[in-house]
Formats: structure tokens, sequence, C-alpha cells
């Protein structure tokens, strides 16, 4: 087991009189990869956003590698940090081409100006744009892509700072079927990186679990239901409670899980 990279200990998050989690324990390992898994609604975005150091705890104790929400600079430890979500997407300008939008996170600004990016910065941002299955799409801009490109082109933003924790927040929704089983395969790859960073992905779909990822958090109404080693937490029993309806669960050989209703 590798260091600990997050720890959630008793977090709770309130706004506007409505309890979004509470009692969160959750602790998260450099060599793991992590599935948060719950229905709309269920506080697995809030959950994200915590770990990302977007947002504090109404109660609890948050540490996000080694440091300490609260009492860290939160502008230190972002750069650590990879995000991809629906909400950073919104922020992107839509004439911003991708090889300058994938170069700018190593700055932590989005908009390239007139700044100098040196060569290995320029290579890294092209290894990781065709890493994700992207290449073609480099002098593109962002507006002119499809749902399922951009989806590739953000992570590979959120892999080029080399962060130590890379947070994804549903990176298949709004994707057809090819789309989402061609990035699926892409995070699996990802997973099965040693090189890699510790991984969180948030999905409601049971069948978006890349093969590869080693554990799961199983979230209803803001409260953990199970959590654990995948092969432990992802059962039938776990996900009709996490869901409030009888599912049936079956895993294929290649290591992916299909749910189902009785």
């Amino acid at each position: 087991m590798g260091g600990q990279v997050l720890r959630l200990q008793d977090v709770a998050v309130r706004r506007d009189g409505a309890a979004l989690l509470r009692g969160i324990d959750w602790e998260v390992n450099e060599d793991e990869r992590w599935v948060v898994i719950g229905a709309n609604g269920a506080g697995k975005t809030t959950l994200l956003q915590v770990a990302a150091t977007l947002l504090y705890p109404s109660e609890g104790v948050v540490e996000v590698l080694g440091e300490r929400l609260g009492q860290a600079d939160v502008f230190e430890l972002r750069p650590r940090i990879g995000l991809a979500s629906a909400a950073l997407a919104e922020r992107i300008p839509p004439e911003e081409k991708v090889i300058d939008l994938v170069l700018t996170a190593s700055y932590g600004i989005m908009g390239r100006y007139t700044e100098e990016y040196d060569s290995n910065d320029v290579t890294r941002a092209v290894e990781l744009i065709d890493m994700m299955g992207a290449a073609h799409l480099i002098r593109r801009r962002f507006g002119t892509l499809s749902e399922g490109e951009r989806k590739r082109v953000q992570i590979a933003r959120a892999l080029m700072p080399d962060p130590e924790l890379l947070l994804l927040d549903e990176p298949a929704a709004g994707l057809d079927l090819g789309g989402r089983e061609d990035l699926v395969r892409r995070l699996s790859a990802l997973a099965g990186d040693y090189r890699s960073p510790t991984l969180a992905l948030v999905t409601h779909h049971v069948e978006e679990v890349p093969a590869g990822f080693t554990h799961g958090l199983l979230l209803r109404h803001g409260s953990v239901v199970a959590q654990g080693p995948l092969e432990h937490v992802m059962t039938a029993d776990n996900l009709s409670q996490t869901f409030g309806v009888p599912l049936t669960l079956d895993r294929s050989a290649g290591g992916r899980w299909y749910a189902r209703a009785h």
C-alpha cells in the first residue's frame, strides 16, 4: 500500500438547510483507483469538489496530499490535483485550440495569451492528447468538438501538470455507446499504468467502471452505503440499496460490470 493521498473524517456538507453529505469517512492511498457510484443527487459531485479543495466541509476533517483543508494554501495544493468536470468544461473559451488548452494547464490558467512554452511542455501535451486518442484534434478549437472529443481533451488537460491525484466527474456522461466504450478503454489503460496518479472517478452507471479500478465507494442520499475493495463492494445487495431498486449484477470476463433491474 502506498502513502495516503486523501483522508476525510466525519465530513458533512450542508447547503440551504439540506445535508448534501453526512458522516463521510474515506481514505484513498496512492496506488488505488477508486470509483464513486450513486444515483443523481447522491452527493458524488459534492464529494469530488471537497477532494479537489474547491468546497470546504461544514463539519469534519479533510486532508489532501498531506495538507489539511483550512490550514493549507489551496493555491499551492490545487496544481497537484487534476480535475475534469462538466463545470470546468463550461469555462473553456470555445475558440481555444486543443493544444493550447492542454498546454495552459501547466500553469493553472485557461486561455493562452502571449506566454511561451518550452519544447518539453509541448512534447508532453502532444503525447497526452495522443494517449487520449485525440491527436487528430490538436489544432481544432474546443467549441467545434463533439462531447466525446471534449471529454478526452479535458482528461489530457487534467493530466498535463503531472498531478498526484486525478479526479474525473462523470467522464462518460453524454457519450454515445462508441464514445463511452472508447473512453472506458482508455481509462482502463490509465488505471493499469503504474506511472498514473491516484484516480477517483464518479459515475452513476456501473457499466462505466473501467477494468483495473481497485476500490469503490457507494453513496445514497449523502451517506456511504459501502466502501472498500471493488470485488467486496460491488454486490447486487449493495447496489440495490444504493439505487433504491432491486438489481442483479453481472461481471464480464474482461472485468466490466453490468447491472439491470429485476
